[in-house]
């Protein structure tokens, strides 16, 4: 599993629309997801071990951007050809175990990633109420293992997009496994 960074937040870029199949057996698009302040898109999968270190946080920072009008939407674009874990059913199991407060969505074809220029798992794009991207960074400082009074920087960042409809120009990149790309 080779460890990726994201690149640099590029301001202002519009979110891509979709059109992706649910674990809830619902097909959302990207204006079904939106806040009203806002969208958080995760790009994450079952078998990465950066994403199950963040799990719990990712949760905690979904339910509670919801309070500032910021939605969540998690999308899985991983081939689960040599990763059983990332599989559909697979997906619906750990939706249902986590009770994942946000849609869980596949993109089989791995066209949204690519229209994302998502890299790695986890892959945040945090875009404000007019679905123009203001965060591109880490969920916070503590990386993996949790540590206390870590800062949350996606939180805080969001937080302030729905606030100002701007993130900060000081972002640190998110780090995690890169995504599995179907053969060609």
């Amino acid at each position: 599993m080779a460890r990726t960074e994201t690149p640099v937040c590029d301001f202002g870029r519009p979110a891509p629309d979709f059109r992706l199949k649910g674990v809830d057996g619902k097909t959302w698009t990207l204006n079904e997801v939106r806040g009203k302040s806002g969208l958080l898109v995760m790009f994450i999968c079952n078998h990465c071990p950066y994403v199950k270190a963040v799990r719990d946080r990712l949760i905690r920072d979904a339910r509670e951007l919801k309070d500032h009008g910021i939605n969540s939407v998690a999308i899985m674009s991983n081939d689960p050809t040599d990763y059983a874990e990332d599989s559909f059913d697979n997906m619906k199991k750990v939706a249902q175990e986590l009770k994942f407060p946000f849609p869980y969505l596949y993109d089989e074809s791995q066209d949204v990633a690519k229209a994302y220029g998502a890299v790695c798992t986890p892959d945040f794009f945090g875009y404000n109420k007019d679905l123009k991207l203001q965060y591109r960074g880490r969920l916070d400082e503590s990386r993996k293992e949790p540590a206390p009074n870590a800062r949350r920087d996606l939180f805080e960042a969001m937080k302030q997009v729905a606030q100002a409809g701007q993130g900060p120009k000081d972002q640190i990149p998110s780090m995690g496994c890169s995504i599995k790309w179907k053969n060609e």
